[in-house]
């Protein structure tokens, strides 16, 4: 069994995670660390866990196999800072700290259907943001097979819960209840990984991305627009030969929506073309695919298992 110890488990994203290795049956969980909640039952702050009769403790390195930091962005570096973990024990980061190339130190950047043999091998992986996997599931096969345009305009809809637990002004239900903004236009930090991921794949690309807040709890519904000459038969060909050994990235025929992927950890693309203008449109769980689902995928990986293992999840289709 696979020891695990999970830093900062009461956010959302820990909650989601919780979820997931709870009825893992490589797993135990052996730690859930939380500062506000030390002691008390983890069912008091995720209610649905109730069940489980798990508690919040502390953690101790030397009793793990794998430790998750489930920790607020720039915190994970300074928890890892602070305290001596032992090389036996992998990490697999949440935040958005070790992402990027000039601070990822010995961290992989944990995107599976990109770096699925890097995972298998690292100690420390740096788990993708969520905008940033729907972004770069969507161009993947592009940037590989040399097709990536040199520009390319993104629009972006996520779900409350990829704000965080703390409310905001934003964030606050008055405000974003049947309601529909935009923020961080064109500068969102996501950006930054994308284009890295998909330099790392082969391409590069101006990319002009406009988030929105959207009225729902979860889910990210991404569409990316572009010009290209090539067929949509052929598009459709290299798209499902790219993801035909990853198990959670489908393309469909079909136009797809957020609702069928959410509390799980798939992927649904689909491919318009009308003339030489191109919509690839990806629909993802923020929580799962876009985070808790896809470190447990990148455990999995870490430690010789099923890539799948504990995450055939089934959506609340209705």
């Amino acid at each position: 069994m696979i020891k695990v110890g999970v830093a900062g488990a009461a956010g959302y994203t820990a909650g989601e995670l919780i979820r997931i290795l709870v009825n893992h049956p490589a797993v135990e969980l052996q730690y859930l660390q939380s500062e506000s909640h030390g002691g008390e039952p983890v069912g008091r702050v995720h209610r649905d866990l109730a069940y489980s009769g798990l508690v919040f403790s502390g953690l101790d390195f030397d009793d793990m196999d794998v430790l998750f930091l489930c920790m607020g962005h720039g915190m994970s570096a300074r928890f890892l800072a602070e305290n001596r973990i032992p090389s036996f024990v992998r990490v697999i980061d949440l935040s958005n700290d070790f992402r990027l190339r000039i601070s990822a130190g010995d961290f992989v950047y944990g995107l599976p259907e990109l770096n699925r043999e890097r995972i298998a091998r690292a100690r420390n992986v740096a788990n993708p943001g969520c905008f940033a996997t729907a972004i770069e599931l969507g161009l993947l096969p592009l940037a590989k097979s040399g097709l990536l345009p040199e520009r390319i305009t993104v629009f972006g809809v996520t779900g409350s819960t990829g704000a965080g637990q703390r409310p905001t002004e934003e964030t606050h239900y008055s405000n974003r209840a049947q309601n529909l903004s935009v923020y961080k236009v064109f500068t969102h930090q996501h950006l930054r990984e994308v284009r890295e991921a998909l330099q790392a794949a082969g391409g590069t690309a101006d990319i002009a991305f406009v988030p929105m807040r959207g009225c729902h709890t979860r889910g990210i519904i991404v569409n990316s627009v572009f010009q290209c000459d090539v067929p949509l038969g052929k598009l459709n060909a290299l798209y499902r030969e790219y993801y035909e050994s990853h198990p959670f990235v489908t393309v469909s025929g079909e136009p797809v929506a957020m609702k069928p992927v959410v509390n799980t950890n798939h992927c649904f693309i689909h491919l318009v073309k009308e003339n030489d203008n191109v919509l690839v449109t990806s629909v993802i769980d923020n929580l799962v695919k876009g985070a808790s689902g896809q470190a447990v995928q990148n455990m999995n990986l870490m430690f010789g298992l099923d890539e799948a293992e504990g995450l055939h999840l089934k959506a609340n289709y209705f």
